[in-house]
């Protein structure tokens, strides 16, 4: 046992000293700073699409492209929507009074940036992808008397489309005057923090029945 335990610690040894050498390596190059990240993740993509051949000159390809926009969006959208639902505001009543204005003044606007334009985006590239696919029409009408592909994808789309109006015409309105980005009394403020609180917890209700059927249009039709 002690052998199969040595082992087993060389092993994680040899490994995490791998890739600290890689970290290292590439943080000669920036990887400290995002934007260079992403450079990087960007370029190890180009190179195993190009070596796998996944890459192809064609509509199916195109609208493949599609998919994979909207699902990288849609990652964003909701990772930022859960953040905000798991973390910071159940942890925000734990923060000492003096630090939350960091929170308030830098944190949330940022990534407020990134919630509202990710659900824009995830939006976008989806009804690209259902008039590419050819089922944007059935699936706004729930595939017409039909079950199957069209009406999953028909309840995903709307309870996305509703949860990305929330965002940009409750959550973000009220935001800004919560954030004092626009101005308003402080009982407007609260009023307004309540208010895109509750629609935020709306969106993370809708946002696991959205999911189900987005996946279940792929997988179970």
């Amino acid at each position: 046992m002690n052998n199969v335990t040595q082992t087993t610690q060389t092993i994680n040894n040899a490994i995490q000293n791998a890739i600290q050498k890689a970290l290292d390596f590439l943080a000669t190059y920036g990887l400290d700073k995002l934007e260079r990240a992403l450079l990087f993740g960007a370029g190890i993509l180009v190179v195993l699409a190009l070596i796998t051949g996944s890459i192809e000159m064609s509509y199916a390809w195109f609208a493949f492209l599609f998919r994979w926009l909207h699902v990288l969006s849609g990652v964003m959208w909701i990772g930022l929507l859960w953040y905000f639902n798991f973390v910071q505001i159940p942890s925000i009543l734990n923060i000492p009074d003096e630090q939350k204005l960091a929170v308030s003044k830098v944190i949330t606007p940022t990534a407020l940036f990134w919630f509202r334009w990710a659900a824009l985006a995830t939006v976008v590239t989806g009804l690209i992808l259902a008039l590419m696919n050819g089922y944007f029409f059935s699936a706004l009408f729930f595939g017409l008397g039909t079950w199957g592909q069209p009406t999953y994808i028909g309840f995903g789309m709307w309870l996305g489309l509703i949860m990305a109006y929330n965002v940009w015409m409750i959550i973000w309105p009220n935001q800004q005057k919560a954030l004092g980005l626009v101005a308003a009394s402080d009982e407007e403020k609260k009023a307004a923090a309540r208010t895109a609180m509750l629609t935020s917890r709306f969106n993370t209700m809708l946002s696991i029945p959205m999911l189900y059927f987005m996946v279940a249009a792929q997988n179970v039709a």
